[in-house]
């Protein structure tokens, strides 16, 4: 440690002692470089290391974090959406446009109606020529006078 002036009587004294401690601060300052620059190594491997293992926590806590975040949105975008569904439904209901469901009951009545024409159209060929056939006049029919 670095001498303590008792007194400043004398200028040689005095300006020994101030070089002595200038050198020894001098000393001093020059291993705190020679042990930061043999210690370096080590501390920055030290810190990787730390900071790797902190990186990985905080990884995990913030996946954990958006995924349940994540799931909280989708719930609650998935709830909007039904809303904004239903009152445009409403919307389009009070304007009189049908929804998917008017026109897809519609569709299968009207294909239930065209089977029924088609088997009334064949029943009715058939009919007529039944009736023809029985209403056929033989080959020597002579009309009524």
């Amino acid at each position: 440690m670095a001498q303590k002036l008792k007194g400043t009587s004398g200028d040689g004294k005095f300006g020994q002692v101030v070089m002595s401690s200038a050198q020894q601060i001098w000393l001093a300052g020059l291993g705190a470089f020679a042990r930061a620059q043999a210690e370096g190594g080590k501390m920055f491997d030290s810190l990787v290391k730390e900071g790797a293992a902190v990186q990985a926590r905080t990884g995990k806590a913030a996946s954990a974090q958006v995924a349940r975040l994540s799931k909280n949105a989708t719930g609650t975008w998935d709830k909007l959406e039904q809303v904004f569904e239903d009152r445009v439904a409403k919307s389009l209901n009070r304007l009189g446009v049908p929804s998917y469901g008017d026109i897809q009951a519609l569709s299968k009545h009207v294909n239930e109606l065209n089977a029924n024409v088609r088997l009334l159209v064949k029943q009715s060929k058939g009919g007529a020529r039944k009736r023809k056939a029985a209403g056929k006049p033989g080959k020597a029919a002579t009309p009524p006078a």
